[in-house]
């Protein structure tokens, strides 16, 4: 609070000191056709000026005051205007006796001083009162971008971490599964690669989005699993241009929906099936499609069956994206299940670069 404290002085102090010497200037040259010699023109325009300045201070106090009074725009400036017309009055004087050095001062010229610094600092405490608002307004804004994004944060790692303990339960019952099967080198395997997959999840820094190429790693260490566990059942086919692996998607995106279309396309098959995964740019769109084999017409008696995956993942694009994504389920007259997704194109190089700029 302290520190907030220096820093709106040090900033009210170089608005006044700008705000005024643009002022001075100003009347300078708006006057300057009026001299009638150079020195009478200085002090004419220099003395209330500075004596205005002097009385801004004075005014700024009352007016943090009637700012915390939350009042309506019109009382405040009725009451500025009362505090400008008394501020002003010393400043009428003071400035009459310092030009007449001290002799009596014609009460036209007073009154003139007067009307002149009353306007003036009226219109400074209506500025003041606007720089304040804004200030505060724009405090308001960031105070809840940065609440939204937390909330945004919060609640993308929870989703994230709801996919974990549902990975590792299904894992693992694959792997006792082999082992009633008989199959223990299998089993083993798939243990040490489960191992891996969690090492290198618990491992990586829990970010909202990852590069293509990252999520595609992990993905293939999960088909990896599933491929001990099935064999030559599961084939695999990847098409993935190199213009795509830099293109960001959030994290653990793509594994959840491949281990839907493993579980409900491949492994229900005696004579397995195919998993594609494949990538493309289209008008700064990230398109990727994910596509299953399986017999005609078993899918779409699956869809709703699928688990927390496709809700998780629809949960977390609306998080991210807003409506600006397409995330669909398609299912082919040939058979099997087709998952379209087109995100928004941003790359890892200019969210770098985003970030350094913002250092």
């Amino acid at each position: 609070m302290k520190r907030e404290n220096v820093l709106n002085f040090r900033s009210f102090w170089q608005i006044q000191i700008i705000g005024w010497g643009c002022f001075y200037l100003f009347t300078l040259l708006e006057s300057i056709h009026n001299f009638l010699t150079k020195r009478v023109y200085i002090d004419e325009q220099t003395v209330p000026i500075v004596l205005m300045f002097v009385g801004s201070f004075a005014l700024r106090p009352f007016c943090r005051w009637l700012l915390r009074q939350s009042q309506s725009w019109i009382a405040f400036e009725s009451k500025a205007a009362a505090a400008a017309m008394v501020t002003s009055i010393p400043v009428a004087y003071g400035s009459g006796a310092v030009l007449k050095n001290f002799h009596p001062v014609p009460w036209h010229a007073v009154v003139a001083i007067l009307m002149w610094s009353f306007f003036v600092l009226l219109m400074w405490c209506s500025l003041y009162f606007s720089i304040k608002q804004w200030q505060q307004s724009s405090m308001e804004r960031e105070r809840l971008l940065r609440a939204e994004s937390e909330v945004r944060e919060a609640r993308l790692l929870a989703l994230r971490y709801q996919l974990n303990p549902h990975f590792l339960f299904n894992s693992l019952n694959a792997v006792s599964t082999l082992v009633l099967d008989g199959n223990a080198p299998a089993a083993t395997r798939m243990l040490a690669q489960i191992g891996d997959l969690l090492r290198t999840s618990l491992d990586s820094e829990v970010t909202a989005e990852v590069a293509l190429s990252q999520e595609l790693a992990f993905t293939e260490g999960y088909l990896a699993i599933e491929q001990t566990r099935l064999g030559e059942r599961l084939q695999i086919d990847m098409a993935v241009p190199l213009e795509t692996r830099d293109a960001l998607v959030p994290n653990m995106l793509l594994q959840p929906l491949v281990e839907n279309a493993v579980r409900y396309g491949v492994a229900p098959l005696v004579e397995g099936g195919r998993i594609a995964i494949k990538s493309a740019v289209h008008a700064d769109r990230l398109r990727i499609v994910i596509v299953n084999s399986g017999r005609r017409g078993e899918g779409e008696q699956n869809k709703n069956g699928n688990g927390i995956g496709l809700g998780n993942t629809e949960e977390r694009l609306k998080t991210l994206y807003g409506t600006d994504f397409v995330f669909s389920l398609g299912w082919p007259e040939e058979g099997g299940c087709e998952v379209v997704l087109e995100l928004p194109l941003r790359r890892v190089r200019n969210l770098q670069e985003a970030s350094l700029c913002g250092l």
